[in-house]
């Protein structure tokens, strides 16, 4: 083993210090044992204290993340106070951490992967964006976006060009331009991470701030570029800069024009529904690294290469998806945490206290800038009529800080741009930020309270002979002919048409920012594939065959699943429907065995039915549906149970509708307490008997209907009627009923498997019944009182 000395010159603002140090070769990696350690109280062996380091840190974040998202705290804020934790201020301090954890010599191990990591995210981050954003960003956007990063920026040069010479001296002055254009920056990847913290990546407002961020954050990128450039001119000379300069143009000409192209002759060579090739994704990840380095070599930071190079990567399937699939994960939950844990471990909060012209300076400067983008941020939107509350919402966003400028602060800090005191103290404002930001937007802002039922959306109160128009949602393709087949059972007519407004939903995978396409207004996306195509042509047909009683738009929502009850309730709220059409979460197959169930689909079904502005209908198709054959010369069995209540009525008024067809025979079957003893109050019992009156003096349309009144005495007798009764008839449609007791479903409850149907419903659609008929369980619109501010 042989040793070697090295002298190691570490910088402080007054002196020099000169480290001996001495290093072992070959380096000792793999240790024998943790025996060594209980011998020495050292770590000696590099790759078990990266281990340990990771596993603390890890397990840490992941702690205080499950502590503190209780209350609100994004996933940042904990990995941030995780770090000041163990930074010097507080755990650093102990000699297991400070000697033996994280000692000198490690950390450049830890850091360098750490920063490895967070190039990897920047990659993703880039695959992520659509850039196809900003052509269709909208003015409110675009003016936003670009003055929420000039005005404070001018407003921060012209504040240190003033007050510089006060407070700071002429080699401090030097970098402060570099500082100041942090300060200002708005980066997307700090936006898109807070609006899904918030759960508002798909309201109007998420949309808006991503927007205007994408905009920002482009702008800021070629600042950041320029500004990099002209201090390596400085630094070390002229014609660095210039050869800088052109080999970034250069590289980025390459991108757009060689490099973009290649990625989609990847998807080119990929057959629809297929994965992507290993070999084309290795590749990828080797021009990662070597972009790193091109960008470090050529005068840039080492993460602007593979930033632009996830640009040049198409966003969403098939190669953007698989590429966000295999890295996201680990980069998001392992390698991003260790980030910036390390980098707030560099923050020593004691150094606060020693509090100088310089320090009053920066802070000064810091509260400048950020008022000044607040006001820049909020003037745009509310001289748009947006409602003060809403622009001091989005305003609020935008100003937020996260990952990005506390990288930027410690990249300073290590090259001695800023000084340990400074990086401590905008180590502070970035958490204090991250901390208070989205604690009032949550008070600011509530996108459910648009979905407040001012007005009467359903189909009880829908006027006769007047368009009734209904929202269908898809998830899968076999959702489309079970719902063509409901609204053809529908009967429209020329004189009671039909409103169809198709909904297609689709996982965003592979992007940051969700889409919403409309079909009428744009066939094809940015990337010139053509969405929700099959889904299309099968709605466009069934209103070909129901022509001048039937009008059918298209729409494709490409949106994270726990946020797509925004586009529903949004699309829904826009195009006034009174009713939503919402596939059941579990597929049977023909022989009517389940064949998968899908718990995402079920979520987002109980979202809806808790905000929908307007009624809403969970079609369980069993077979009777998707699989029938769809022609006007077949004849449709369809029950509706009644009992009684706002859902019952809701449910039975869709029936009438359907009664008008004379391919349809239609049973309705009401269930009457044998015992009198029903809690039901008078007036919903006249309001029950008006609305079968019709129903029992046959008076439905021009067809025959079947009136049927089963008298029970509690609610297993009810089950056992339905069951027996389930095999009669192709459809059965029945109301929620959700919390209501009533002596002809009592004893029910407590078997219910999916409250989302009611007791009625998920009796029918039930595991222990082999039947394919299939089910309809209809909710009336609830009025409910906003509990946002109102403007």
């Amino acid at each position: 083993m042989e040793r070697g000395d090295n002298n190691v010159t570490l910088f402080s603002q007054n002196h020099s210090i000169t480290i001996k140090d001495c290093t072992e070769l070959p380096s000792m990696v793999h240790s024998p044992g943790l025996w060594n350690y209980f011998r020495y109280g050292t770590v000696s062996y590099s790759l078990p204290l990266l281990q340990l380091q990771m596993i603390l840190i890890f397990v840490m974040t992941q702690l205080a993340h499950y502590i503190l998202k209780r209350y609100g705290v994004p996933k940042f804020t904990s990995q941030f106070i995780v770090g000041l934790i163990l930074s010097p201020s507080f755990l650093g301090r102990l000699k297991i951490l400070k000697n033996v954890l994280f000692e000198v010599n490690s950390q450049e191990t830890i850091g360098m992967l750490a920063s490895l990591g967070y190039t990897l995210f920047l990659f993703v981050i880039g695959v992520k964006m659509d850039m196809g954003m900003i052509n269709r960003t909208g003015r409110k956007a675009l003016i936003t976006g670009i003055a929420c990063i000039v005005l404070p920026l001018v407003v921060g040069l012209a504040f240190q060009v003033f007050f510089r010479r006060i407070w700071v001296t002429e080699e401090e002055a030097s970098n402060l331009p570099f500082v100041t254009a942090v300060h200002c920056v708005t980066p997307f990847p700090v936006v898109a991470s807070l609006l899904e913290d918030l759960k508002i990546l798909n309201s109007e407002l998420g949309r808006l701030s991503l927007s205007a961020a994408l905009v920002s954050d482009m702008f800021s990128t070629f600042l950041t570029s320029l500004a990099t450039l002209t201090k390596l001119a400085k630094e070390k000379s002229v014609v660095s800069g210039i050869i800088g300069s052109i080999a970034t143009i250069v590289y980025v000409i390459s991108m757009v024009f060689a490099i973009r192209p290649a990625m989609f002759w990847v998807i080119r060579q990929t057959p629809e529904g297929r994965p992507v090739k290993d070999a084309y994704i290795h590749f990828i990840m080797f021009m990662v690294l070597v972009s790193g380095l091109l960008s470090d070599y050529y005068g840039q930071t080492f993460f602007f290469g593979p930033f632009i190079l996830g640009l040049a990567v198409p966003d969403g399937p098939p190669l953007g998806s698989a590429i966000v699939n295999k890295f996201n994960c680990f980069i998001s939950e392992v390698f991003l945490p260790l980030f910036v844990t390390t980098c707030a471990m560099r923050t020593d909060l004691t150094l606060l206290f020693k509090f100088d012209s310089l320090m009053t300076f920066y802070t000064c400067l810091i509260i400048v800038t950020f008022v000044t983008k607040l006001a820049a941020c909020m003037v745009p939107p509310y001289y748009s009529k947006m409602p003060l509350s809403d622009a001091l919402t989005v305003s609020l966003i935008l100003t937020s800080k996260g990952v990005v400028q506390l990288v930027s602060y410690t990249v300073f800090r290590d090259n001695e741009t800023m000084s340990d005191q400074t990086f401590a103290l905008t180590s502070v404002s970035i958490l204090l930020i991250a901390v208070i930001v989205p604690i009032l937007v949550k008070s600011l802002y509530d996108p459910s309270r648009k979905y407040a039922g001012y007005q009467v959306r359903d189909i009880l109160h829908c006027k006769r002979n007047s368009e009734l128009r209904i929202l269908v949602c898809i998830q899968r393709p076999d959702n489309v002919a079970a719902v063509i087949k409901l609204l053809e059972a529908s009967c429209p007519t020329r004189q009671s048409p039909l409103g169809v407004y198709a909904l297609h939903l689709i996982e965003l995978i592979g992007r940051a920012s969700p889409i919403f396409i409309s079909h009428q207004m744009q066939k094809k996306t940015v990337s010139n594939i053509s969405y929700s195509e099959n889904v299309t042509v099968a709605f466009n047909r069934f209103q070909r065959d129901n022509e001048n009683a039937v009008s059918v738009n298209v729409f494709t929502a490409i949106s994270p699943p726990k946020f797509m009850h925004e586009d529903i309730c949004t699309l829904a709220l826009d195009k006034l429907t009174s009713l939503i059409v919402l596939p059941f979460h579990r597929k049977w197959s023909i022989d009517g065995s389940i064949e998968s169930e899908d718990s995402t689909v079920r979520t987002l079904n109980c979202s809806v039915l808790e905000l929908a502005p307007c009624s809403v209908g969970i079609l369980v198709d069993r077979g009777s549906l998707s699989h029938s054959t769809v022609s006007s010369e077949a004849s449709y069995s369809i029950a509706m149970i009644f009992i009684g209540g706002n859902d019952d009525r809701e449910a039975l008024m869709f029936a009438k509708r359907m009664a008008n067809d004379p391919n349809i025979s239609l049973t309705v079957i009401r269930f009457v307490d044998s015992g009198g003893n029903e809690d039901v109050s008078s007036w919903d019992k006249v309001i029950d008997s008006e609305i079968l009156k019709d129903v029992k003096l046959n008076n439905v349309g021009d067809e025959y209907v079947i009136y049927i009144e089963e008298l029970v005495k509690d609610g297993p007798q009810t089950a056992l009627i339905v069951r027996s009764m389930v095999d009669e008839y192709d459809l059965i449609i029945v109301g929620r009923r959700h919390n209501i007791v009533s002596p002809q479903t009592s004893g029910l409850a407590e078997w219910n498997e999916f409250p989302e149907l009611g007791i009625i419903g998920d009796l029918l659609a039930s595991s222990d019944i082999n039947s394919r008929t299939s089910v309809f369980v209809l909710q009336q619109q609830k009025q409910r009182i906003a509990t946002g501010r109102r403007n």
